[in-house]
C-alpha cells in the first residue's frame, strides 16, 4: 500500500488527486464565456448590418426631389407692420400721376426690437417711401415690376433707416397708380 501523506489525504480520508481542480477548471471555464459574448456580439452587429443593408436597398429606389425656393414646403412666418398707412404722392413725369400706396414691412417673429425700432422711425420710414415714389416714374411702377420695387424698398430701409435691426419682406397692400390726362 501506499503511504499516504498529509497532503494526499482529504479531510474525510480520501486521497486527492495530484491536480486540483482550483485554478486548472478557471481558465478554461474563463475562454469558454469570452468565447460565447465574442460569438454573440459578431452575430449582432452582422443582423445589424444585414438589416440596414437591406433598409438601404428599398430607399435607394425612390428618387429625390429637388428642394429650391419654389419647392420648399413653407416659408418663414413673419410679423407684419402694418401701421404706416395710405401714403400718397405723385411720379416724375412731365405729366406727373398719382400714386397711392400702403407698404406692409415683414421682420423675423416674435422680435420686439425690430418692431419697436419700426415703431420709432415711422416718420422717417412715410417720408423715405413717399420721396421713393416721387423719384419713380410710371413705367417704373408697372405691377411686373412690384418685386424689383419690394427688393430695392426693403435694402433701402436696411441699409438706411433701420440701425439694429433688419426687415426681411416687403408688400403692398395697395399700390395704385392713377394717370392724369
Amino acid at each position: 500500500m501506499a503511504e499516504n501523506n498529509e497532503d494526499d489525504v482529504g479531510m474525510d480520508g480520501e486521497a486527492v488527486a495530484a491536480t486540483s481542480n482550483g485554478k486548472g477548471g478557471l481558465l478554461p471555464g474563463l475562454l469558454k464565456w469570452i468565447a460565447i459574448g465574442l460569438g454573440a456580439v459578431i452575430l449582432i452587429v452582422t443582423i445589424v448590418v444585414v438589416t440596414v443593408h437591406i433598409m438601404g436597398l428599398e430607399k435607394s429606389g425612390t428618387a429625390a426631389v429637388p428642394t429650391t425656393e419654389e419647392y420648399a414646403p413653407s416659408k418663414e412666418v413673419l410679423d407684419w407692420y402694418q401701421s404706416l398707412g395710405s401714403i400718397r404722392t405723385k411720379t416724375s413725369d412731365e405729366t406727373p400721376a398719382s400714386v397711392v400706396v400702403d407698404v406692409v414691412l415683414g421682420y423675423k417673429k416674435d422680435n420686439k426690437a425690430t418692431s419697436t425700432e419700426i415703431t420709432q422711425r415711422t416718420v422717417e420710414l412715410k417720408d423715405y417711401l413717399r420721396r421713393y415714389f416721387t423719384q419713380k416714374s410710371v413705367d417704373e411702377l408697372n405691377p411686373s415690376d412690384e418685386e424689383t420695387l419690394k427688393i430695392e424698398i426693403r435694402n433701402a430701409i436696411n441699409d438706411s433707416i433701420l440701425s439694429g435691426s433688419k426687415i426681411k419682406d416687403v408688400r403692398f397692400m395697395q399700390l395704385d397708380v392713377i394717370r392724369n390726362n
